[in-house]
């Protein structure tokens, strides 16, 4: 088996992509279909153009509804049923408040409550009205909708099943973080994501084996604001309008790469006690939390393959 690997950037992220087949002229060939794949979604979810099926829907937010692509309605029902089970935890339409808390930029200053209390009317997975023939109303104006938190899994999960589908009998597909693997590697040996020490993100604190599931994490390494010695990372509750204190990162593993893009950012938010029980009911669902003391819990049942 020979395997070949690509590192490029897509949907605003790095994406590094090993595919395997018979010849290297077929891994190469997996290769191309699986960027042309990502760019096919990032062109459908991006909102950085105005073409895109989410900037079409953020402009006609609080207006009529829109015919949207099955694969996108498909999707705004999978995420309003992440939405539903986290309790409002996960919410594609919190990113008016993200605008507010954006920690990259040196002169972030703290919005005030009335600039909260704005986009909270805004805020809001329930309205979202998914309607016959794929149509898709954002029910108040001023509401926005991001795949930032699943959109690059949702790639992974489409790369991996074209790649499937054309034999291929293991790979890999890397978005920042935000893993899909199956099979083996070429040697044989498993697959293994590392989750970085929260203090030095150069360093590995664990790794994990992995054999035909996906692993995100959500972390505040980069992006984060300390106010009264308390560490707020950039995840906002949008259920509170407030980002969320005390955790560094969370890692979920999951067989879809969309569905531990989604819980990773979601338990974030729920907190280690809350977010543990919702993962311990769910079926291959395991979760790795590390607090703001650097205290590790974890899920019923996960494997850690070596500790650092």
């Amino acid at each position: 088996m020979q395997s070949s690997k690509l590192h490029t950037r897509l949907m605003g992220s790095d994406f590094e992509l090993i595919a395997t087949g018979a010849t290297e002229a077929i891994a190469n060939r997996r290769l191309e279909q699986g960027v042309a794949e990502i760019k096919r979604i990032e062109s459908l979810l991006t909102v950085f153009s105005d073409t895109s099926v989410t900037a079409q829907l953020n402009a006609q937010a609080g207006g009529t509804p829109l015919s949207v692509p099955a694969e996108v309605y498909q999707l705004l029902l999978r995420c309003n049923k992440i939405s539903t089970i986290t309790q409002g935890a996960f919410d594609i339409t919190a990113s008016v408040l993200k605008k507010l808390f954006n920690f990259k930029y040196d002169h972030f200053t703290w919005p005030d409550d009335n600039a909260i209390t704005q986009a909270m009317a805004c805020t809001g997975f329930q309205h979202i009205a998914l309607l016959d023939h794929y149509c898709v109303q954002l029910k108040r104006a001023g509401m926005h909708i991001d795949f930032g938190a699943i959109g690059k899994g949702y790639a992974a999960d489409r790369v991996k099943a074209l790649w499937i589908a054309d034999g291929a009998t293991s790979g890999v597909v890397n978005a920042s973080g935000d893993l899909t693997a199956w099979g083996t590697q070429p040697d044989g040996g498993p697959w293994k994501v590392g989750i970085a020490h929260p203090d030095d993100p150069q360093q590995i604190s664990l790794w994990l084996p992995v054999n035909n599931a996906s692993v995100a994490t959500s972390g505040n390494y980069e992006q984060y604001v300390e106010r009264n010695g308390i560490r707020y990372s950039h995840n906002i509750d949008p259920r509170k309008g407030w980002p969320v204190p005390y955790i560094k990162s969370v890692t979920v593993v999951s067989p879809s790469a969309e569905l531990s893009d989604a819980l990773a950012t979601a338990i974030t938010v729920m907190g280690p006690e809350v977010g543990l029980n919702l993962v311990n009911q769910l079926p291959e669902v395991y979760c790795i939390i590390i607090d703001g003391q650097n205290k590790i819990v974890q899920s019923d049942n996960i494997q850690i393959h070596a500790k650092a």
